[in-house]
């Protein structure tokens, strides 16, 4: 017998095929990750590795996955390493700026004394008692060793109490005709910009003192004696 029409729709509809009813014991569930369980795990990877220090701290870490001591390490480690590159920084300026002052600059000890090492080796009569321009050597002051013969140069520089720069230094010239001392004394005043000569003479043994600078450029002639006086010319 058919089954009427009305009855048809009041009828309760038949469950799809491919839905199932779940078996009593397992829930619908879905789980998510929480912060709880983010911080547990970054506090497990951080227990299972090896706590850094300063001096084993390489930074394959990132900052978030360091603990406050390690921190601490790491920034101690990156404020070291800051004061180093600072500090070496400053060392090399320094090392340069003395080493331009004694050797580069106008004013320099090194390059006064090549200048003066130059007036005497260009000196006609310095040539004729110690030798030859390419012949004639100079340095500091003489060591007992022989295998160190030469050494520093004697040289002071000082400032007076009305600001003026004094230099004074003496060093040996040495040639096949025979040896002599160089003396110089340059000043320079607080208006000036570069060392002038106040003397610089050459004193080979033997002979009159040559002076290249601040004295008569021939040699000075012998005083003469008259009944145990010296006399002078004007």
């Amino acid at each position: 017998m058919a089954m009427p029409f009305s009855a048809r729709l009041c009828a309760a509809p038949r469950p799809f095929p491919f839905l199932r009813p779940f078996k009593q014991g397992f829930p619908l569930s879905r789980t998510y990750a929480t912060q709880s369980s983010l911080g547990s795990s970054t506090a497990s990877s951080r227990s299972s590795r090896k706590q850094i220090t300063v001096t084993t701290d390489d930074g394959r870490y990132q900052w978030a996955e360091l603990s406050t001591k390690e921190k601490v390490s790491r920034s101690t480690q990156q404020s070291f390493f800051f004061l180093l590159v600072i500090g070496g920084a400053t060392a090399t300026v320094t090392v340069f700026y003395f080493l331009y002052k004694e050797s580069f600059a106008s004013d320099s000890k090194t390059r006064q004394f090549n200048h003066a090492v130059d007036r005497v080796k260009a000196d006609s009569r310095c040539q004729e008692l110690i030798g030859r321009k390419k012949e004639i050597w100079a340095y500091g002051e003489p060591k007992t060793s022989r295998w160190a013969r030469s050494g520093p140069l004697a040289a002071t520089s000082e400032v007076d109490r009305y600001g003026t720069e004094h230099l004074r230094m003496h060093f040996h010239v040495e040639g096949p005709e025979g040896k002599g001392v160089v003396r110089l004394h340059m000043t320079k005043g607080t208006k000036d910009d570069y060392l002038t000569y106040r003397y610089l003479t050459v004193d080979v043994p033997g002979h009159p003192t040559i002076y290249l600078e601040g004295g008569n450029s021939e040699p000075k002639k012998a005083a003469a004696k008259l009944f145990g006086i010296q006399w002078t010319g004007k």
